[in-house]
């Protein structure tokens, strides 16, 4: 049960994280549209700096993640990372495009079905997950040292 409880408080700490760098986005987006630039490029930089807030809060305070070199840590944020912004500026694009609404609500949809399936699951077995990859004996192994 003790498991689960922390399973679930990461998760809670991952969607608060998320939320925060959610208004930046959100901001950023609303910021550049309103001053002229299409909402496309708009919402790509919007993510992008919502990337950068979502990735320093998550290392320090969701997922603990300080005794991991950042270099690693970046690089594999980086491809992750990489992927959500084209999987939330095409999703946006998308839904923008074939209903015909105002993007931000197609951004909402779309940043929430991002965020929880792709973004929280990569980050949480992938980039903030110390992988382990000799054991005593020299053999190559996988194993996590961090709880996924």
């Amino acid at each position: 049960m003790a498991h689960l409880r922390t399973q679930l408080w990461m998760f809670c700490k991952a969607q608060m994280s998320s939320q925060v760098a959610s208004l930046v986005d959100f901001t950023v987006s609303v910021v550049l549209e309103r001053l002229g630039l299409w909402y496309f490029y708009a919402a790509f930089f919007g993510a992008l700096s919502g990337g950068v807030v979502n990735c320093t809060v998550n290392y320090r305070w969701v997922f603990h993640a300080q005794g991991q070199k950042k270099k690693y840590v970046a690089i594999k944020y980086f491809i992750v990372w990489g992927i959500s912004i084209l999987l939330n500026t095409g999703g946006t694009y998308v839904m923008t495009e074939i209903s015909g609404i105002y993007f931000l609500f197609s951004k909402v949809v779309v940043a929430v079905l991002v965020g929880v399936f792709w973004n929280y699951q990569m980050q949480r077995l992938f980039v903030f997950r110390d992988l382990n990859i000799s054991n005593k004996d020299g053999r190559r192994r996988l194993s996590s040292t961090s709880t996924p």
